[in-house]
């Protein structure tokens, strides 16, 4: 009688092979140093000590508290997105005056006499040049290349930007309190970003001095540029002192924030400074003699 031997037990199964978590397909024996899971090349991520993966690297991120200026600007944050953003506008516009001629210009350019009617004018103004002086836009763009940036770091794209928007509403609002409605400037067009740009160079006197900065060479440019604007005529001296001014203002409450309450007090310092201006040009125009 014959006999079947039993089959013996198989080869031993050996570990599961590890894979990605993200990738399944992937082998990996490299692990994340964080959650220890098998981690992908593509998934790796270099840390102090081996490597981590993308999920652990995310959270870590989420955990940390981002670097900050003094100010509310963060830090490293790149190009100066904001101030290239106003040039290109700028030019934009000048080249669109140089192509349409001088309807464009009458249309967007700021007068006190039509501000009532179209108050779209008191910011578009400030992105308009002289088409007939390169050196009008060229001195302009510069100034705010000085400034703009640096600025921009400190504060922040979103405050920078709202900085810049403030002042120049506050040249056109200079603009507005200082001329003479029986007067000849009452009808004069103006255009530029010399009010904000002015009112740039205001708020980098507040800046520099809350950080215990010299600011004896931005005091100059500003004494040289306000007596040029008084002897030289053409320039709308009123728009850069308006920008000046309400440069100074706004920067004080971007500066002088307490950190703990620093975004609700810079949003309603914004807010109060617009709405200084606004009453201040509605005053004005509801004040100012109807001319026949």
């Amino acid at each position: 009688m014959s006999t079947t031997p039993e089959p013996g037990p198989g080869p031993a199964a050996g570990p599961p092979v590890p894979v990605c978590p993200r990738h399944p397909d992937r082998e990996s024996y490299v692990r994340c140093q964080r959650c220890e899971r098998p981690v992908c090349p593509q998934c790796q991520r270099v840390a102090p000590v081996g490597v981590q993966c993308v999920d652990c690297v995310a959270e870590g991120a989420r955990g940390t508290r981002e670097a900050r200026t003094a100010f509310g600007g963060r830090l490293h944050q790149g190009r100066p997105v904001v101030t290239l953003t106003i040039v290109g506008l700028c030019v934009a516009a000048y080249l669109a005056q140089l192509g349409l001629g001088d309807s464009f210009t009458y249309r967007f350019g700021f007068a006190p006499v039509v501000a009532a009617a179209e108050p779209w004018r008191f910011l578009t103004a400030a992105f308009l040049h002289s088409p007939s002086s390169i050196t009008h836009i060229l001195f302009n763009l510069y100034a705010l290349w000085l400034t703009g940036p640096y600025l921009e770091q400190l504060l922040g794209r979103a405050r920078f930007a709202a900085l810049y928007l403030v002042c120049a509403l506050g040249g056109s609002v200079g603009s507005l309190l200082l001329a003479s409605p029986d007067g000849r400037s009452w009808g004069t067009l103006s255009v530029g970003a010399s009010g904000a740009v002015f009112g740039l160079f205001g708020a980098l006197l507040v800046v520099q001095r809350r950080l215990n900065q010299r600011s004896g060479q931005i005091i100059a440019i500003v004494a040289i540029n306000g007596v040029i604007g008084f002897v030289v005529p053409g320039i709308a001296w009123q728009a850069h002192l308006g920008g000046l001014v309400t440069g100074a203002a706004l920067a004080a409450v971007l500066a002088y924030a307490p950190r703990a309450r620093r975004t609700p007090v810079h949003v309603a310092g914004t807010a109060a400074v617009v709405v200084l201006l606004v009453v201040a040009a509605a005053v004005r125009l509801a004040t100012a003699p109807v001319l026949l």
